[in-house]
């Protein structure tokens, strides 16, 4: 890797980002994260960094054989949608222990006052008074994930911004106590059109709610979510198949159709439908064609791993040298 390596980190500005193995695929991962982040990659602007965040699952999934399984299938999902690994770094956060060892020195200069401001930490008290030490201390975490490979680029969703912001505190935060330009300031990257996923019912597309609609559900699976889709009675355009429909077709194509089929809201549904099924089928026989090679995304993971390892240990030197431990 060597001096090849470094001369390709300096010249490119690193995006990174990551997605939880906590449940079946949906569409609200891939066109509110998984579509943007293969999109960018593809620009050549960026040195891309993107990781299966095992460790933040722990919080839910706590069953070994369901974590091994949902990993792979979410590597196999990022190939599927058109991820180059050999033009990104693909790997599992666990396969790296810089990170959990930086959220720990984070973690010595956070407050707990600051921490309880977190958005995830305020919803998971307002349902719930036993909350996991993990859950409390998601954002110091997320943050070492960042900053350990000098992100300038983090896409995500308007409801994780806070996490970003959470991140360039702790950079900022770090360079000051111990008077060292460690830490660079990351930015989030948010495509405002598909920053929330609307689900069948209308509100922000979540397992945990069950309104998904399943990213690599077969074709039949994929019309009963789609028929499924709540819709509001009062109104000649259906609110949610509208929002779910401008995914896979801009706003130009979809008003005269709606037009024409104003209060036909069955037949919108099945020309919904019929988009996703064209969009998502293609997407749906690679990932089947690939779940027969697992050689593939055993290569993949133990090439990204080693590359995150490398470039996670370089910027550990720095830390550890700031804070007096080497």
């Amino acid at each position: 890797m060597g001096l090849w390596y470094l001369f390709r980190m300096t010249h490119k500005p690193v995006l990174l980002s990551a997605i939880k193995p906590t449940g079946d695929l949906h569409i609200g991962n891939y066109f509110g994260a998984m579509r943007q982040q293969v999109e960018l990659t593809k620009e050549g602007k960026y040195k891309p960094f993107i990781f299966v965040a095992d460790y933040h699952a722990l919080n839910s999934v706590q069953n070994a054989e369901e974590m091994r399984r949902r990993t792979r299938e979410l590597v196999t999902a990022y190939l599927a949608a058109g991820l180059n690994p050999e033009e990104v770094v693909l790997f599992r956060q666990s396969d790296v222990p810089a990170h959990t060892e930086l959220c720990w020195i984070f973690d010595s200069i956070t407050t707990m006052p600051y921490l309880m401001r977190a958005h995830a930490f305020k919803d998971a008290e307002a349902r719930s008074k036993e909350i996991s030490v993990g859950t409390f201390n998601y954002p110091m975490l997320m943050a070492a994930d960042i900053l350990l490979y000098d992100a300038a680029v983090v896409p995500v969703g308007q409801d994780q911004k806070q996490h970003v912001e959470f991140a360039r505190d702790t950079a900022e935060k770090f360079n000051r106590i111990f008077n060292q330009d460690v830490f660079k300031l990351p930015d989030a990257y948010i495509m405002p059109e598909v920053a929330v996923v609307p689900g069948t019912d209308g509100q922000k597309m979540s397992k945990s709610y069950g309104n998904v609609i399943p990213l690599f559900g077969s074709s039949e699976e994929l019309k009963r979510r789609v028929m499924s889709i709540v819709t509001d009675s009062s109104g000649s355009i259906p609110q949610n198949v509208y929002a779910i429909h401008t995914l896979v077709r801009s706003d130009a194509e979809l008003k005269p159709i709606y037009e024409e089929h104003k209060g036909s809201y069955k037949e919108l549904k099945e020309l919904l439908y019929a988009d996703l099924e064209r969009y998502l089928g293609p997407m749906r026989a690679k990932y089947e064609e690939l779940a027969t090679s697992p050689d593939i995304v055993d290569e993949v993971l133990e090439a990204g791993k080693q590359e995150a390892r490398t470039v996670s240990e370089a910027k550990m030197d720095q830390v550890r040298a700031a804070i007096g431990v080497r």
